[in-house]
């Protein structure tokens, strides 16, 4: 909603909005993650594949259940795109409008990836971020946040009058996606979804809501690692907008390469399971 409103506000309306909010999923119920049991295992951990993402361009790969993975900086401020799946199963990948209701607009350590419908479970676990320091800023802004969809041509085409642009982070997924997969783009585009934005500093707008973004705090050797519940297949773009300081969407903008690593640890964490899907029914009624 813009402000500069044409309705003429009622008596009441100060009472209204004097109302206090309510968080709209109560989390005491919500199963949490032992992060004792996950950070044991830290300090022993096995680097076995190390993935360089070129600037501008996306890559793969996957990360077995119990393993750990983590996104870095590797040669300057840079951001990164990423869609998670189910390496055994692609309909299930990443939900991000449900990992925001339930852990909010931006994730951290502790916080839980959920995937889509109808699994609706945790396939990720965050177990460290070196940019946990940066909290919200006085715009409200935070890093790693699950509100952007990923910058796309078509939204580019349509700002621009007609510009057409094939290194957005949606074609960069696209594209290695479809590698990946044995796909044809057009297919593997159907797949590429709502991205978590690793490092990207990004809030709303206090006078009109609008979603901005400004320069990533992020610094070489700085990361974020996440423990895989499931077998994962990863997928990240280093975005063309590099730090997102100024644009995106761009050939002009300084873009670095990112780096993701895959460690094996000695043991899993104790009393960990794999999470089951969803219990609920699925007859919605009928």
């Amino acid at each position: 909603m813009k402000p500069n409103p044409i309705t003429t506000a009622p008596a009441d309306a100060a009472a209204r909005k004097a109302i206090q909010p309510l968080v709209c999923y109560p989390l005491e119920t919500l199963p949490r993650p032992d992060l004792a049991a996950y950070q044991a295992l830290r300090d022993d951990l096995e680097l076995i594949e190390t993935v360089v993402v070129p600037p501008r361009s996306a890559a793969t790969w996957t990360v077995p259940a119990g393993h750990f993975c983590r996104i870095v900086c590797s040669e300057g401020p840079q951001v990164g795109d990423l869609n998670l799946f189910n390496a055994n199963d692609l309909k299930e990948r990443l939900y991000t409008g449900k990992t925001r209701a339930l852990n909010g607009t931006h994730v951290g350590l502790g916080d839980q990836l959920f995937s889509n419908f109808p699994y609706l479970r945790p396939i990720a676990t965050i177990t460290h971020d070196t940019l946990d320091w940066y909290g919200f800023d006085e715009f409200g802004g935070a890093v790693h946040d699950v509100i952007g969809t990923r910058c796309d041509p078509y939204t580019h085409n349509l700002l621009s009058q007609g510009g057409q642009y094939h290194h957005c982070c949606h074609s960069n997924l696209t594209r290695a996606f479809a590698r990946k997969t044995g796909m044809a783009p057009h297919e593997a585009e159907t797949y590429v979804h709502d991205v978590l934005n690793v490092f990207m500093c990004t809030g709303f707008m206090r006078d009109t809501g609008q979603y901005f973004m400004k320069a990533s705090p992020v610094r070489p050797g700085d990361y974020l690692e996440f423990f895989a519940e499931i077998d994962l297949l990863g997928c990240i773009s280093a975005c063309p907008g590099g730090d997102c300081s100024a644009q995106h969407s761009s050939d002009t903008a300084k873009c670095y390469p990112m780096l993701v690593e895959i460690f094996k640890a000695k043991g899993l964490p104790e009393g960990w399971a794999p999470p089951p899907t969803s219990g609920y029914d699925g007859t919605h009624g009928e």
